[in-house]
């Protein structure tokens, strides 16, 4: 499997923090007894947040697989199939 480059990975760091922050939020919601509509929505904030990181985090490492004669490793290509795959 290939490494992720860093300055990609930057801005998926600051979306999982955000998630992070969100996640906190929620608990606190749950915890002071809000509406559950509230709990809800944030809660599925949260999940879109950590989809949108997952799959960015799954675009780059295509991204990386890619031979400089731009054809794919077949290995890599179902690995990266089985990672995107675990999201859905």
């Amino acid at each position: 499997m290939t490494r992720l480059p860093a300055d990609e990975m930057a801005s998926v760091i600051l979306r999982l923090k955000r998630a992070q922050g969100q996640l906190g939020g929620v608990i606190a919601m749950i915890e002071e007894g809000r509406e559950c509509r509230d709990i809800v929505t944030q809660v599925a904030a949260v999940s879109k947040a950590l989809d949108r990181a997952g799959f960015a985090i799954i675009a780059s490492g295509l991204r990386q697989c890619f031979t400089p004669e731009g054809e794919l490793d077949e290995v890599d290509v179902n690995e990266m199939e089985k990672l995107f795959l675990s999201l859905a």
